[in-house]
């Protein structure tokens, strides 16, 4: 016989015991995802750590290196996968986890479009002085770190200054800029009688504001570099240092960090300028090349008369300030910049710190480099001669980043572009001719006014510090694939790489960090006329004997414009072709091959 079907108080009796049993399951399941939850993050952003003399960027929110390794397939898998998918590096957008990427692309175009047609005298802020970035904590911005951004680790966010003027697209406008509005960049010590800072022209040489960018990493001569800028300067109170210091805390010296306690000798350099020294520090595993370092330099920039550059390993010669204006001066070109590699400070100053250096290196010498899966050009050894060209600095084509100086103008129209972690070669051709196209010309100062520590040379001692100094590639496996994506961006913006296809590399914040549109100044042209051959990666050789026996600057300077602002190029129809291509290219220092 068939068994009666169980009752129904049974039936209730078995669903609360089966339910209470997967209850039971759910909540033991539970609480062991909870206790095997890894301990949170108490922050993700990279801020303001301490606010003494220096600001630290500390890196609380980075994983541990191995972590970070493992976090991630490498950069190149990654772009494989997109390309598979139909998609680009452009469809990542401007902020990682974006919803809608291609569209806040589109509005950022919009956003730049607006601003380049919308320009007032609004854009540029009051001049102040003095002036520093500590007096601006809590006004900072927050930005994915860009090696991390490359990387698809958008929690690793930093806190930074913001750029004294954001957007370089208002002030130049894609075409060159007016005399009137470069007078209104650059503060001077003292104010007219409204309480202008900005005076523009009529402001005394020895009044006119410098701004010094370092960027150093792990280097124990960066304290000294520091130190001699304002005791050899004439007028040390119209200079201003920013410092990127690169350093391992408890193990490297901090480029603030004098010799003795302040409190037993005031009279330092660092103690005694120490309100005109700005520092954000910033931990070795954060840096990603001297691009990114010196783009946080320019972040440091306030609207000074002039605007120089230096490594972190230079000694300066007496009086430099004043003998480097009347250099610039003398040009009567707005639009100077004066750069060029450095010469060896071995037997280059007596003992009173004066120069006793005749000549000078001149830049002329390029060449094809093949690395980072792409072909750019990178500058070789210079000639280092007694100058052609005398009483003021010589036209060259090319600009280093080891030395520059410039109006303050410069940093506001030419920034280090953001997003090119990792590279070293190729930064100076990437300023270099974006600067062309804003309407920059290049000269190799008469005399140099400071001398870098290589390592080489008599001092075997230093010799030895220096090759034992870190390189910032020492981790570069965090950033794995970082550097191919920024060459190719690096390439693409300056037209040098014409076979890419264009969607192939990253275009965000182009306008900001691109190239300008003044008449006549297009990369191509530039390319043209000194025998640089893009598509088939080669330059003609024996550039020196156009550019260091002064026939360039011959040429090229009765084309100055009336106003000062910059050489026409719409004048210029000359294109430089190898005056012996059957001869090797090796230039002596006079020139002559």
């Amino acid at each position: 016989p068939r068994s009666s079907p169980p009752s129904t108080s049974s039936l209730d009796q078995a669903l609360v015991i089966f339910s209470s049993i997967v209850l039971s399951l759910f909540t033991l399941g539970l609480v062991t995802s909870i206790w095997n939850l890894p301990t949170p993050k108490t922050t993700n952003r990279l801020g303001l750590f301490s606010f003494r003399k220096s600001i630290n960027l500390s890196r609380s929110g980075i994983d541990d290196v191995d972590d970070i390794d493992n976090a991630v397939d490498d950069l190149d898998d990654e772009l494989s996968m997109l390309h598979e998918e139909g998609l680009t590096i452009s469809d990542l957008g401007n902020n990682f986890g974006n919803p809608n990427p291609k569209l806040q692309a589109s509005q950022l175009l919009r956003k730049w479009s607006d601003f380049s047609n919308t320009h007032t005298d609004a854009n540029i802020p009051q001049a102040k002085w003095p002036i520093s970035i500590r007096d601006e904590d809590g006004e900072f911005e927050d930005v994915v770190h860009p090696g991390h951004r490359a990387k698809n680790h958008p929690d690793v966010i930093m806190s930074v200054p913001k750029m004294w003027i954001d957007d370089p697209v208002s002030i130049h406008q894609n075409k060159l800029m007016t005399r009137d509005l470069a007078m209104k960049i650059g503060s001077c010590t003292v104010p007219d009688a409204s309480g202008n800072f900005a005076r523009g022209d009529n402001c005394p040489l020895n009044e006119r504001t410098i701004y010094v960018a370092i960027a150093s990493y792990r280097d124990y001569q960066c304290r000294d570099t520091v130190t001699s800028i304002f005791e050899r300067a004439s007028y040390p109170d119209r200079i201003r240092v920013g410092v990127i210091d690169q350093i391992d805390d408890g193990e490297d010296i901090h480029c603030d960090a004098p010799y003795e306690p302040c409190s037993e000798n005031p009279e330092q350099m660092l103690c005694k300028y120490e309100n005109q020294i700005d520092i954000l520090q910033l931990d070795p595993l954060l840096s990603v090349g001297p691009v990114f370092a010196r783009h946080l330099g320019h972040r440091l920039y306030r609207g000074e008369y002039y605007y120089m550059q230096s490594d972190a390993h230079v000694t300066y010669a007496n009086n430099w300030d004043v003998d480097i204006i009347s250099q610039q001066e003398a040009t009567g070109n707005e639009m100077a910049v004066l750069s060029t590699y450095l010469s060896n400070v071995d037997g280059a100053l007596d003992e009173n710190g004066d120069s006793v250096k005749k000549g000078r290196p001149i830049m002329c010498e390029t060449i094809f480099e093949e690395g980072q899966h792409n072909k750019y050009l990178r500058h070789d050894t210079q000639p280092e001669s007694a100058p052609s060209i005398t009483g003021m600095p010589q036209l060259h084509p090319f600009w280093s980043a080891g030395f520059s100086f410039s109006r303050g103008h410069f940093v506001v129209n030419v920034p280090y572009d953001f997003y090119q972690p990792l590279i070293f070669q190729g930064e100076e051709m990437s300023i270099g001719v974006r600067g062309f196209t804003i309407g920059y010309d290049f000269y190799a100062p008469e005399k140099s006014v400071c001398f870098h520590h290589y390592a080489e040379g008599n001092n075997k001692e230093n010799i030895a510090k220096r090759k034992n100094v870190p390189k910032f590639h020492d981790h570069n496996r965090i950033y794995a694939g970082a550097g191919i994506q920024s060459m190719s961006r690096l390439l693409g913006i300056v037209h040098m790489d014409p076979g890419v296809d264009p969607s192939r590399w990253d275009h965000t914040d182009e306008e900001k960090y691109g190239i300008g549109g003044v008449e006549f100044r297009t990369p191509e042209h530039f390319y043209e006329i000194f025998g640089i051959d893009v598509k088939n990666k080669s330059t003609q050789g024996h550039l020196c004997s156009f550019v260091n026996t002064g026939d360039m600057h011959k040429m090229f300077t009765p084309f100055l414009r009336a106003d000062g602002m910059g050489i026409d190029y719409g004048q210029i129809d000359y294109i430089f072709t190898d005056p012996r291509p059957d001869e090797d290219d090796e230039t002596n220092d006079d020139g002559e091959e």
